[in-house]
């Protein structure tokens, strides 16, 4: 994890303002989800990108009844199903 350099202080309702260059190095805009992480003693932030429930791919990926789920797995449970 490499350092940004930029120091921001948390507001009374507790958020942060990413500065606009890092925001338009990772390609994040207004209203996009972002995922907070931890890992030990340190807060990550991510763009949220949806994962497969099963594998944890991120290609290929479809909404199914509120979860996600790739190509491959759900072609997978297809065939486990015509076996059923």
């Amino acid at each position: 994890m490499k350092p940004a350099g930029v120091v921001r202080k948390v507001d009374q309702l507790g958020r942060i303002v990413l500065p606009k260059s890092l925001r338009k190095r990772y390609q994040m805009n207004e209203g996009d989800p972002v995922e907070i992480l931890v890992q030990g003693d340190h807060i990550i932030l991510e763009r949220y990108r949806p994962k497969c429930v099963f594998c944890g791919s991120m290609e290929g990926v479809n909404e199914y009844k509120e979860r996600y789920i790739c190509a491959e797995c759900m072609g997978e449970m297809t065939q486990l199903s015509k076996h059923a």
